[in-house]
């Protein structure tokens, strides 16, 4: 008899230990909180999460557009790979490269694929009687440029948030310059160094308005500035529809004025770089390559694009 109880008991005995189990992991077991709220309205009760804050969506930075002339010559490729590494740093910017040729070129078009930024390929020749010496330069690629950035703008609606300055590739150019230039309203101003014959030009500032220009050459221009040394609001350019840089009546070095005196006044510009008193670009300019012992017929085994 005594060991048929215990031979039951054994039987018995893992199934209780089971239970045992099972209830004991049930009884630790925490209530979860409520993810939601049970109730409506607030102030509810029962593990409610209070909504997260919504973000605010961070400030669009104004789009830098730079239009930059080029023409075929020995260093053009390196002029506008230097051009490319100082762009390629700057958030937001479109670089608009227009060629003085009746076709783009090979060369020209291959660097753009591999510029790495956002890049606007344009072309349009200078018609010969405007290639005698003395004369400006680079009107109508300037001009091709004008026109593309209107036309990409004149179907989308305002505000366009955008900044335009001319950036010719034989520039150098500092990073802060772009960080000063974003926050034109209207027309904003630098100095500009190595040019004019001295070590730097610069409007001349008192009490944050622009009164005169520090420059060698011609004090008595409307904006004695170089193309270098000045920056317009996309809006200003979408509002002027007519502001171009005009061939017929300007003269030699004053095609800056000629189209500033469109869109703004000496009293409206902005002074950057610390009104006026640092230099963040300069008119730096390659020296003429000497190919003295280049021979006249191409004797290598290779063709090396330079």
């Amino acid at each position: 008899m005594k060991s048929l109880l215990f031979s039951r008991f054994l039987l018995l005995l893992p199934w209780v230990l089971i239970v045992i189990i099972v209830l004991d992991i049930d009884s630790s077991r925490a209530p979860l909180p409520a993810l939601y709220p049970r109730g409506g309205g607030e102030g509810g009760s029962g593990g409610e999460r209070p909504p997260a804050p919504r973000r605010r969506p961070e400030a669009v930075l104004p789009t830098i557009y730079a239009i930059t002339p080029t023409y075929s010559r020995p260093v053009q490729k390196a002029e506008l790979t230097r051009l490319a590494n100082t762009f390629r740093q700057v958030s937001r910017l479109h670089w608009i490269l227009v060629e003085d040729a009746a076709a783009r070129s090979e060369l020209v078009t291959r660097f753009v694929a591999g510029a790495g930024l956002p890049c606007t390929h344009l072309h349009v020749p200078t018609p010969r009687r405007y290639k005698r010496p003395g004369l400006p330069r680079a009107t109508e690629q300037r001009n091709a440029g004008l026109a593309w950035l209107r036309q990409r703008h004149q179907h989308l609606p305002p505000p366009q948030p955008g900044v335009l300055f001319f950036a010719d590739d034989d520039n150098t150019y500092s990073l802060e310059l772009f960080q000063e230039m974003r926050t034109t309203r209207k027309v904003s101003v630098w100095p500009v160094g190595l040019v004019g014959g001295r070590r730097y030009e610069r409007p001349v500032v008192e009490n944050g308005k622009v009164v005169g220009w520090y420059t060698g050459w011609r004090a008595d221009r409307p904006f004695a500035i170089d193309m270098a040394g000045f920056a317009v609001s996309l809006q200003v350019i979408l509002s002027h529809p007519k502001a171009v840089f005009k061939r017929r009546g300007s003269q030699p070095g004053m095609q800056e004025s000629d189209f500033l005196k469109q869109i703004t006044t000496v009293e409206e510009l902005e002074p950057k770089a610390n009104n006026c008193t640092k230099v963040l670009v300069w008119h730096t300019r390659t020296e003429k390559v000497n190919l003295a012992n280049e021979p006249k017929y191409h004797l290598d085994t290779v063709n090396i694009e330079v």
